[in-house]
């Protein structure tokens, strides 16, 4: 497999604010615009700055929002974390994440906060949860050296579940969605850890949630992701689980599972973009993968 990942490190000694910085890779290219990044490139990137920083393993990071508020650029791109609060059961931490165009002033493109919560154990009692029987999610078989490529499957007619595939064509219909992917790394060379992977695969909620007969015309402008544990293995799945729309916004909460269950949840805000609709008939979304 090709080392493949959004961004690679570049080192900027030369300015008063040196610092390491990020340049992105082709795989980072968003499919709404030419030049533009991809929203798990950069939610990516504010996940693993605030995990680099302030990660513990007595703390899980319990929720992570991360707000989209301007597209990202194909330039140089950084990240600055702060500390908010450090107490004996939460910690919460900001990040910035700010792009460097060539000559002029920095821009903010998005920031996030993201809440770790000491882990323990659960307070006696019994409540509510899914029944099992009730569960929809079920992922498919997949080599453990399998590639990059994801798998989706949607809902037939009568809602019972379809078959899981690669091609994203024969999905686009009006029914619930689902996706199973391995995430790629978000720095080249680095592995990913299950945070960031949980992050990096979740911001596909908008996807499974806004994508219709006509394709995907909704473009989200958040991700707020809540784990209750990090997944194990290296495979999320993300499953559609609520959308409502009116007046060009929509609101959309996903399932986040891997091999062994459900382990959080996905949340997305989106504002229509159908001047840049994208039609998975046509477009061929399996070309970054081939190489990977």
């Amino acid at each position: 497999m090709t080392n493949i990942a959004f961004f690679e490190p570049i080192s900027d000694t030369g300015r008063p604010d040196a610092g390491l910085r990020y340049r992105p890779t082709p795989f980072a290219a968003s499919l709404w615009a030419p030049g533009t990044l991809n929203g798990p490139a950069v939610c990516g990137l504010a996940a693993r700055a605030v995990e680099t920083e302030f990660g513990d393993d007595d703390f899980v990071p319990a929720r992570c929002t991360i707000d989209l508020f301007k597209a990202a650029r194909d330039i140089v791109t950084s990240t600055r974390v702060r500390i908010v609060r450090s107490g004996g059961r939460i910690r919460v931490v900001d990040v910035d994440v700010v792009q460097h165009p060539e000559g002029a002033d920095e821009v903010l493109v998005a920031r996030g906060t993201t809440v770790f919560l000491r882990t323990s154990t659960n307070p006696p009692g019994q409540r509510w949860h899914r029944p099992a029987d009730a569960v929809t999610f079920h992922p498919p078989e997949t080599a453990s050296d399998d590639d990059l490529s994801p798998r989706f499957a949607s809902d037939a007619a009568d809602d019972t579940v379809g078959e899981w595939e690669r091609d994203m064509g024969n999905h686009q219909n009006g029914h619930r969605k689902r996706m199973w992917s391995r995430a790629a790394p978000i720095v080249a060379g680095e592995k990913l850890t299950p945070f960031q992977r949980a992050v990096v695969s979740a911001e596909s909620a908008s996807l499974v949630s806004n994508w219709g007969t006509t394709g995907i015309g909704f473009i989200n402008c958040d991700l707020t992701v809540a784990l209750s544990r990090l997944p194990s293995g290296e495979r999320v799945g993300v499953e559609a689980d609520v959308h409502i729309e009116d007046d060009g916004v929509s609101v959309s909460n996903a399932g986040l599972y891997d091999a062994d269950g459900m382990f959080g949840t996905a949340l997305v805000t989106a504002v229509n973009n159908a001047a840049a609709q994208i039609d998975f008939t046509t477009v061929d979304t399996s070309e970054r993968y081939r190489e990977a």
